[in-house]
């Protein structure tokens, strides 16, 4: 495997929950990645970064998702997570998980996540 792999999206109504998860790659010994995390696509907008995570578990979230996202790791399975709490509409997007900086040729396909009533 030698790119994110992303699941757990769905459609979601305003206020509930989801925990997206990333299977991340086996990097060789070039690449020795400090941070990861977890990005968003809108339609019309950018790709931005909305949370991530440090080897040594230290977080950083963007404003919009602070308190309500929470981003996390098992180191033993290769795996990040996202719990999403309190969705807004505002979050619907595609979710991609990378390092940060993020790395081209890594990026997988996304989940998409609709918070809709």
């Amino acid at each position: 495997q030698v790119r994110f792999v992303e699941s757990g999206g769905g459609l979601v109504q305003p206020g509930g929950s989801l925990r997206l998860s990333c299977a991340a790659p086996r990097t060789s010994g070039s690449i020795s990645p400090y941070w990861m995390g977890w990005y968003r696509q809108a339609p019309g907008k950018q790709r931005e970064l909305v949370a991530r995570v440090s080897l040594g578990g230290n977080t950083n979230y963007a404003d919009s998702v602070k308190d309500r996202f929470t981003i996390s790791t098992d180191n033993a399975k290769n795996t990040m997570y996202l719990q999403m709490n309190s969705l807004k509409p505002e979050d619907t997007a595609v979710y991609y998980c990378n390092f940060s900086p993020s790395l081209d040729g890594y990026w997988g396909q996304g989940t998409q996540v609709t918070v809709s009533s």
